[in-house]
């Protein structure tokens, strides 16, 4: 396996884990017996796990290697997929999600970290096709997450199974991962809190605003078709897998589309299509056009954080730190949108919060100028940033 498709399974197998658990929420949220408010909590806990454990990630990367890092984070976190649906009560639900989470954000960083590195050694952009790949794994397990919803199947059952099958094929890919070179190890300690600097504020509340939104409907997507749409436990889940599907196929496509329009207009052009897609889903009374909502915000923001990923990694002192520093701002972005979207939802309605997220995207739109300030020409990065 060469490293640049060993890298894009580790992103698969990453999001095939995002893509099995929130299919399963519904399941979960029944068989607590949490309402709309507590299961908004509930889902802010991976992002606090996340918030906490992604500063410590380029650390980690730096002692014992991009490789080894990623490799053990990817393990760690498959494995946490089957601990949420095991919690008894919500305190624990509450506490397998915060240690859910902080095994994902770490793993977030270590492999973007990696795949920037690899992007550098290759000459080319790959960094919005890993993501793409990374939408084709939670696709692929949102897919066979729909059938097992809608075959009834107990999710502790079908998320353990899951978890063991993925970290098999994660520690396959892992083996092969590009070797870290001699440069890893010149390199400036980061520091241990790799908070964002001045440079990479700006990319980083453009990622917040395209966070929020992806965030708030890969895990509401489901429970907003079951509750105001009217959707039973097959079609909400499907809503959730054709979001991917949309998103998957989007990022895929990105690397070209970014390399022709440049990425401010690329950001402003996907901007408009989710606005639109948030539109639909508010005012959606119906499986097929919630369903058509959730469809084209996938279109809309799947670009932002590989954009923002690839910008960070060239700005920090090592690709591992810049990586860390604008994850904190768009994982704080994760931190509030699900629990913001469930309390609105508690308190107002479900067609509110998703009134709220569709104000974000507007926002997101509006700050697309941003990115222009730092496109760069291809022969430039070359000459930065040469294999």
């Amino acid at each position: 396996m060469n490293h640049h498709r060993a890298i894009a399974a580790v992103f698969a197998a990453h999001g095939a884990v995002a893509g099995s658990l929130a299919t399963r929420i519904p399941w979960i949220q029944e068989h607590v017996h949490l309402s709309a408010g507590l299961l908004g909590f509930a889902l802010l806990c991976p992002s606090i796990g996340a918030f906490v454990g992604m500063p410590l990630a380029s650390r980690l990367a730096h002692r014992f290697g991009s490789r080894a890092s990623t490799r053990l984070l990817l393990a760690l976190w498959c494995a946490g997929l089957a601990l949420p649906a095991l919690a008894p009560t919500p305190v624990w639900l509450f506490a397998t999600f915060l240690l859910y989470g902080a095994t994902a954000g770490m793993c977030d960083v270590v492999m973007n970290a990696h795949g920037v590195t690899l992007e550098r050694h290759l000459n080319k952009p790959i960094i919005s096709g890993l993501h793409g790949m990374w939408a084709v794994g939670s696709l692929a397990a949102g897919g066979l997450g729909t059938l097992a919803a809608q075959a009834g199947i107990d999710a502790r059952l079908h998320l353990g199974v899951v978890a063991a099958t993925l970290m098999v094929l994660g520690a396959i890919a892992g083996r092969g991962l590009l070797p870290d070179g001699p440069q890893a190890a010149d390199a400036p300690a980061p520091r241990r809190f790799a908070l964002p600097g001045r440079g990479i504020l700006a990319i980083g509340l453009v990622g917040f605003c395209g966070t929020f939104a992806e965030g708030a409907s890969s895990n509401w997507a489901a429970v907003y078709l079951t509750n105001v749409a009217d959707a039973g436990p097959g079609v909400a889940a499907a809503g959730y897998t054709i979001f991917m599907l949309c998103m998957a196929g989007a990022r895929l496509a990105g690397d070209r589309v970014v390399r022709v329009t440049g990425p401010a207009r690329a950001v402003r052009t996907g901007g408009l299509v989710a606005v639109a897609g948030g539109v639909l889903v508010v005012l959606a009374r119906t499986p097929a056009l919630g369903i058509t909502g959730f469809a084209l915000v996938g279109l809309g923001v799947a670009i932002i954080v590989p954009l923002v990923f690839a910008a960070a990694g060239r700005a920090g002192r090592t690709p591992g730190e810049g990586v860390a520093g604008v994850a904190t701002i768009t994982y704080l972005s994760g931190l509030t949108a699900p629990a913001v979207t469930g309390w609105v939802a508690d308190s107002v309605s479900y067609p509110a919060a998703f009134a709220l997220i569709t104000g974000i995207l507007v926002a997101l739109t509006l700050l697309a100028p941003v990115l222009r300030q730092r496109e760069t020409a291809p022969e430039r990065v070359l000459e930065r940033h040469p294999a």
